[in-house]
């Protein structure tokens, strides 16, 4: 379906600085768009000196004779009502402005006369400003308005040789902050477009090159949209150049106090030992308002009056979590995914186009900030709580977007309330997870168990706790059986949870038990996996929220089976340990954004180096194709075979006669399969015997194809020649 024409019918345009350049693809661009526009331009040379009226007609005849509608304007920017009448005596309103208008008098700094300063500055600032406020009284009446600040990578960066010209261009931005939120209740949108083009302005200074790349047209399609009426953006700051453009805003760091009461002094000795602090911008963080910015130094300021400091006396604290696609590769292997299962490569491989990390590793960057702070040592009044006494009670995380595969995160920790069970205590831990834009993605709520740590008098429930369920009292819908490996913790640790209950045997004696134990949160990944598999199609993005309760321990190498209940999109759940029949998962339920239900899924993997009877047919494949390379012309195509056993799959094949090869394996060197067969080991070597035809295994479902299905028909030949069983 072919996108709607933006367009601006009805609309009337003032460009300045229209008459070359980036305000001559703004006016074209808008006069093909049904605008009416106004091209203003002084027509005098790149440093402010002459007048003309060339400029300006020239490109309103360039309008008109392309069937648009424009007038010129011969006069300066900082005469902006007069600019604006030219609209309204034309045209009878005024919709949008672009201030584009510029001139360069380039000196360095010690150099700059005030002529000089004055000068950049009526044209950029001033002239912005005059025209703008001309405008506004008409775009409030109207409640509408769009206006345009053109500022630089000098503005923003600073440039040798341009002190008032920056200067100017900075304070463009500021201007259009304060016009964003001044407007924003009468619909008028203010924003910011930082340009790099080919102009009389840059035409000297730009290597010639790139000079010749930074066509003024590539840019004009940015700030056209940023006018329309459908874009929503108020505020922004977009930088462009030669077909490219991003977003530019202000952060700030985390910051750091730098006295500890609201009664203590600072010295410079003090600011020198806490600038490493001060300058990190590892947290970096945007405000959207100067009143956010102030709120939180009043709670810095609150925090001294109490001789705290901002982390410690309000109970919260900040963690860093950067991670890349290996962490989240290892973090998937940890929770068994298995290069086996073909729908699980997706979670193995980085290059994947579908590559992502499964939802329950939302949970880890709140785990990791209440293992970097005291926050559980100190939670319980009056006593100090011993880490090695903690038991993980309960989770729950709540994904408000898609998990990314890396990147730097940000998690405040706090804990949100304490329970005394008598013998111990119950500690809800709360996290929230911003990403780099600062928009929170996820939040989590731990409940810990402190062994020792109750009766001190406090109360035994609290409605801030997020509380599981148990499931339907009926039969599961289905279940889900999955053999852990032996090494399970070991690669789960890897993903941060260090604790060497997991992995020494000394320690794990210590406590009780005969060998090291698993994770419980390697346990709810494995349940986590199955859910996807059996109701999502593996799609992590359709996760929404799990909650679990910890109920026993599992040993590595146990089988995991996972019961589930479908209740519309919730799912709930509960897992034991085939071995022993005890549930170590209770209470637990994940709702989806949208339910695939599948058919029945068993996902016990083969190991390694498991060989199948089938193997033999494969071998006897390449053999054929060794004695025979006219059979690979003839069907010159990828087919991927998938040997399940049990309605497992444990095996998969790669036959590849454009290569002349088979191999264990999907396919390698960017083949792509062009037919996929699943198909039981025991039908295979049926097949391969002429005992089962395959029309007939295709007619009964026990060979499914995916892909192009007359391609299939041509490997009768090849794959019952050769298997020597």
């Amino acid at each position: 379906m072919k996108q709607q024409q933006l367009r601006f019918d009805g609309r009337v345009v003032i460009v300045t600085g229209a008459g070359a350049g980036l305000g001559r693809a703004y006016a074209l661009l808008f006069g093909s768009r049904g605008a009416s526009v106004v091209v203003n331009d002084l027509g005098g040379s790149r440093d402010g000196d002459g007048k003309s009226t060339k400029a300006a007609d020239s490109v309103v005849a360039e309008i008109r004779a392309r069937g648009g509608k424009a007038v010129p304007d011969y006069n300066s920017v900082v005469d902006g009502e007069k600019l604006v009448q030219t609209a309204l005596e034309n045209f009878g309103r005024i919709d949008v402005v672009v201030n584009n208008a510029g001139i360069l008098r380039d000196k360095s700094f010690a150099r700059i006369s005030d002529q000089d300063w004055d000068l950049v500055h009526n044209v950029h600032l001033k002239g912005a400003f005059k025209v703008t406020q001309a405008a506004w009284p008409h775009m409030k009446k109207q409640n509408y308005g769009r206006i345009i600040m053109t500022s630089s990578n000098s503005g923003l960066y600073g440039n040798f040789g341009q002190a008032n010209y920056s200067a100017a261009k900075m304070g463009l931005v500021g201007l259009a902050n304060t016009l964003a939120i001044e407007g924003r209740k009468n619909n008028i949108y203010t924003n910011v477009i930082v340009p790099t083009a080919a102009s009389r302005l840059t035409e000297d200074i730009l290597p010639p090159d790139f000079f010749a790349e930074l066509r003024p047209e590539l840019i004009a399609p940015v700030v056209v949209w940023l006018c329309h009426e459908s874009c929503e953006d108020n505020g922004a700051i977009i930088e462009s150049a030669a077909g490219w453009a991003t977003k530019c805003h202000l952060v700030r760091g985390a910051g750091t106090p730098l006295r500890v009461r609201i009664t203590d002094n600072v010295a410079p000795e003090d600011v020198q030992n806490q600038w490493n602090k001060v300058t990190d911008m590892s947290r970096a963080q945007r405000h959207e308002s100067i009143e956010e910015v102030s709120s939180t130094l009043l709670g810095i300021l609150e925090d001294m009056k109490s001789g705290g400091t901002s982390s410690s006396s309000s109970g919260e604290v900040e963690s860093v979590f950067e991670f890349r696609s290996k962490d989240s590769i290892i973090y998937n292997i940890g929770i068994g995914a298995n290069v086996q299962n073909p729908s699980e490569l997706k979670f193995l491989y980085e290059n994947h186009e579908d590559f992502a990390v499964l939802p329950s590793y939302a949970i880890i960057p709140g785990q990791m900030a209440f293992f970097e702070s005291d926050l559980v040592q100190n939670a319980v009044p009056g006593k100090s709580v011993d880490l090695s006494q903690i038991l993980h009670g309960e989770q729950y995380i709540e994904l408000l977007k898609p998990f990314p595969t890396s990147g730097v995160l940000t998690s405040t920790a706090r804990v949100s309330d304490v329970m005394d069970k008598g013998k111990g205590a119950v500690i809800l831990c709360d996290a929230e997870t911003y990403d780099e834009s600062g928009e929170k993605i996820a939040v989590s709520q731990m409940s810990v168990f402190a062994v020792g740590a109750g009766g001190f008098g406090g109360k035994r429930t609290s409605d801030k706790a997020i509380s599981t369920v148990d499931p339907p009292s009926r039969s599961p819908d289905a279940s889900i059986s999955e053999k852990t490996n032996p090494n399970q913790a070991a690669i789960y640790r890897l993903s941060g949870d260090f604790n060497p209950l997991h992995i020494d045997p000394s320690f794990a004696a210590i406590s009780g038990y005969s060998t090291p134990i698993l994770h419980g949160l390697c346990s709810l990944g494995y349940a986590v996996r199955h859910v996807l598999a059996q109701y999502a199609d593996y799609d992590p993005a359709r996760c929404k929220s799990i909650k679990t309760r910890f109920a026993k321990p599992v040993y590595p190498g146990q089988t995991l089976k996972t019961d589930m209940w479908r209740d519309g999109n919730r799912i709930f759940f509960r897992t034991s340990v085939v071995e022993n029949n005890s549930i170590v998962l209770t209470g637990g339920f994940m709702d989806l954004t949208e339910v695939t239900a599948a058919s029945k899924v068993v996902l016990k993997a083969a190991a390694a180096d498991e060989s199948l009877p089938s193997d033999a047919v494969f071998t006897g494949m390449q053999e054929r194709i060794d004695s025979d390379k006219e059979v690979c012309k003839k069907i010159n195509a990828v087919f991927v075979y998938n040997i399940t056993k049990d309605k497992n799959v444990v095996a998969t094949w790669t036959c590849d006669l454009k290569q002349g090869k088979v191999y264990k394996g999907l396919p390698v060197g960017g083949a792509k399969a062009d037919t996929t067969l699943t198909v039981d080991d025991e039908d295979m070597i049926d097949i391969a015997l002429g005992k089962l035809n395959p029309q007939t295994a295709f007619m009964k479902g026990k060979l499914k194809i995916k892909g192009n299905i007359m391609l299939a028909q041509k490997l009768k030949a090849l794959q019952t020649a050769a298997p020597k069983l």
